[in-house]
């Protein structure tokens, strides 16, 4: 007997690809009580937010969409970010998804009802809504990580994130500082040094880039893939099987990555030719350790003259610009952090209370797990789409959803089916799993020497996923309600 009113079947937080995904496959089942509650404006997540110039995707586009929805007029082979929102947009819009959505919202507490197995939910505006299920669909890239520049608020510019890209700011001729190297700054970097009077690029440590086999699909192309869409599932089946391979030189087969390394090796000699600079851009620690990136103007946008790479850390800033660790100033009118993500908080800014009061915070104290990247202990009915340990390094995050998605659909199918009011992953179950992927784990080579954005404070992996994806779809394809302990 529920004492609470329950007001939703579902609850997911969260309206990017995981988000949505889930909500079309739950319609499809029969579900109709679901409520999604994204923060931003629209759907799209961090396709949404990630405005800047240059924003596109390093999967290829046929490979980086819904399995049920592959058939989309991509005009190249990776897609700009524009276009990939538009199709999360178009997503929502066929599948009536919008009617489900509740914007501008965000979840500042999850609370778990022992005695009725519902989650009750506060809002930061104030509001509660209870619901059976909850499921988390934050991603792993939604919270913008900014570096603890001391003096940061004496500085007379305009200073803002890639993902909250400040486009009111007129770059022209202005000399722009540039704090990180990761993924976002590749991209964006040679769109401002079009425009940029100077850009000095502050990197911490050199990243590995290759070459980005892009470009726009021809006429001929468009009319094949639109009158013939099997070529499309075709070629989506030879760029994962392609990208799929490439997990054994992170993982069981490592020489394998020599390959890579010399593309990168080649790539850079042949961008770069003052050695002085391609030394600054060799990095020091083994390939795959950290994202290994993609792009064709990179290096060449290092390469001009107006372009400086500086080697060395910050230590202050002041109205006038940075101060690096040798103690050399460096006038700026602008700073764009390009500092990535806190990919490890898991769940924030959120409070998640479970059974017996239990707060996943403190749970996590030492790094996030959870079972199959799903369920967690002490957690009843949540379930959780990108959870700790599966993100990947060389294959699409769409294909992991999807298979999270199916896992969850057996979960809120079980419940419905046979009156289980709380379903909770078993203690060794899920110590038993995340043993098994730490293992795996330390034989990677995420695990030889650099500090990444995979990895905790402390050193543990709470991010990527040690192995094929279609092992990952194997283990689950079907639910084994042997790993939980059910209260009907």
């Amino acid at each position: 007997m529920f004492t609470m009113q329950v007001t939703h079947n579902v609850v997911i937080i969260g309206a990017g690809f995981g988000g949505l995904g889930m909500a079309i496959r739950l319609k499809a089942q029969g579900e109709e009580n679901i409520l999604m509650i994204e923060k931003g404006h629209d759907v799209g997540g961090c396709w949404r937010d990630n405005t800047y110039p240059g924003a596109a995707c390093d999967v290829p586009s046929h490979l980086y969409s819904f399995s049920f929805e592959r058939h989309y007029p991509w005009s190249r082979r990776f897609a700009p970010q524009q276009e990939i929102f538009s199709y999360q947009q178009y997503c929502a819009r066929k599948y009536d998804l919008y009617r489900h959505i509740r914007f501008n919202t965000e979840v500042a507490d999850a609370r778990y009802q022992d005695e009725d197995g519902i989650w009750e939910l506060t809002l930061t505006n104030g509001d509660t809504l209870t619901t059976r299920v909850l499921i988390t669909a934050t991603g792993q890239l939604n919270q913008p990580a900014y570096p603890p520049l001391s003096g940061i608020e004496d500085f007379a510019g305009a200073h803002f994130h890639s993902a909250r890209w400040d486009h009111d700011v007129d770059l022209t001729g202005k000399t722009v500082a540039v704090v990180g190297t990761g993924a976002s700054a590749i991209q964006f970097v040679p769109e401002v040094a079009k425009v940029a009077g100077k850009v000095k690029l502050f990197q911490r440590s050199a990243a590995h880039v290759i070459a980005k086999p892009d470009r726009a699909y021809s006429k001929l192309e468009h009319q094949v893939l639109s009158k013939a869409p099997i070529t499309q599932t075709l070629d989506r089946l030879r760029i994962y099987a392609t990208n799929e391979s490439r997990a054994l030189g992170f993982t069981t087969f490592q020489k394998a990555m020599k390959v890579y390394e010399w593309l990168f090796s080649r790539h850079l000699k042949q961008q770069i030719k003052d050695p002085a600079l391609r030394e600054k851009l060799t990095p020091d620690y083994p390939m795959g350790c950290k994202r290994i990136l993609m792009s064709n103007d990179y290096y060449p946008a290092l390469a001009q003259d107006h372009v400086e790479v500086i080697n060395h850390g910050i230590s202050s800033v002041d109205q006038r610009g940075l101060t690096d660790s040798t103690g050399t100033h460096h006038d700026a009118d602008v700073i764009i952090y390009g500092t990535g993500f806190k990919a490890t908080d898991f769940l924030t800014p959120m409070t998640i209370t479970g059974r017996d009061g239990a707060d996943l915070n403190a749970v996590w104290k030492d790094g996030a797990e959870a079972y199959l990247g799903i369920t967690v202990r002490g957690f009843p009915n949540l379930f959780m789409l990108y959870g700790p340990n599966t993100n990947l390094g060389h294959n699409s995050i769409i294909y992991m959803l999807e298979s999270q998605i199916h896992y969850i659909l057996q979960c809120v199918a079980e419940m419905d089916e046979q009156g289980i009011k709380a379903l909770e992953v078993r203690d060794r179950v899920q110590e038993d799993f995340n043993k098994k992927v730490q293992d795996k784990i330390s034989n990677t080579v995420w695990d030889k020497g650099c500090h990444s954005w995979y990895k905790t404070e402390s050193g543990k992996n709470t991010n990527n996923w040690p192995g094929f994806t279609f092992d990952y779809r194997r283990q689950t394809r079907t639910l084994d309600l042997n790993d939980y302990e059910l209260l009907r």
